[in-house]
């Protein structure tokens, strides 16, 4: 692999993936989780998230096109698994103590549809060596953010974390279903056709 490092292409690209994951933005909800009792491995949740964008990346049209699913099926699921986050969050389900890396963390917090579609998107603009090390950066920053989220969470105390985690239960139960409806719609217009 050629090495074509561009100080702008990885500024750009990862300031564009940062946007989309906003890793910062569900802190409330990582709070959330590790208040249920469920455990957030920060490690764990970069490597799986790197991987999985490194994966599709390279791979992410033909593997959706082996099990065929369109971007916007991929996206509607990941809405659904949003929408369930956004309930529990607004209703508190406490369910059992366990790992919630891989879901909802990784897909669909960190690796959902809209990063791996925004990160099919760049290839077309970033030279491959650049994009690989912005998802890199943008890794080491979520794992820095997981890691740590529960400084928000002692700065905050246990109200001002309530209050977040019911607002962001409801900001993020219109994020999901406007993904959902956005996506739905542009699934039925390929249909008509």
């Amino acid at each position: 692999m050629d090495l074509h490092l561009s100080i702008k292409e990885i500024f750009t690209a990862f300031m564009v993936l940062f946007a989309v994951i906003d890793i910062t933005g569900s802190t409330p909800i990582i709070i959330n989780l590790n208040a249920t009792g469920k455990q957030v491995q920060a490690g764990k949740a970069a490597l799986i998230s790197y991987a999985v964008m490194i994966t599709f990346l390279f791979a992410g049209d033909a593997l959706l096109q082996l099990f065929n699913v369109d971007i916007s099926s991929f996206a509607i699921a990941g809405a659904l698994v949003l929408l369930v986050l956004a309930v529990e969050m607004i209703f508190r389900n406490d369910g059992p103590a366990g790992s919630v890396t891989i879901v909802p963390v990784v897909f669909p917090l960190i690796a959902g549809a809209g990063t791996l579609t925004t990160t099919l998107s760049l290839r077309a603009e970033c030279h491959l060596s650049n994009l690989i090390l912005a998802i890199s950066l943008n890794m080491l920053l979520v794992y820095l953010v997981l890691r740590n989220a529960y400084l928000v969470e002692r700065i905050l105390g246990k109200s001002g974390v309530y209050v977040l985690r019911k607002f962001f239960g409801i900001i993020l139960l219109a994020m999901s279903v406007r993904l959902f409806i956005s996506n739905l719609s542009m699934l039925l217009n390929s249909f008509s056709r």
